[in-house]
């Protein structure tokens, strides 16, 4: 069953019952988002990490590997 032909069973049975009709599918999509991010930066700082920027400076590490330039070295002396 996919989730359309669920929601208007839902709907159907609620209007049987004479409750209100459930809400359509997807129209909540971006609270669920922002609570998890906001439920990640919860836990980074319950972990003593940065809460903002952790996916940016991931990624550029990660590039940074694959270029090479992981490490550097020192300039040599005069």
């Amino acid at each position: 069953m996919s989730v359309t032909q669920q929601y208007l069973l839902d709907t159907y049975r609620a209007a049987q019952h004479g409750e209100p009709a459930p809400p359509a599918p997807g129209a909540h999509d971006w609270q669920v988002v922002r609570e998890v991010r906001d439920y990640g930066r919860f836990n980074a700082v319950v972990r003593e990490r940065p809460a903002r920027g952790r996916v940016r400076a991931a990624v550029l590490r990660y590039f940074r590997v694959l270029r090479g330039g992981g490490a550097r070295t020192p300039r040599p002396l005069p």
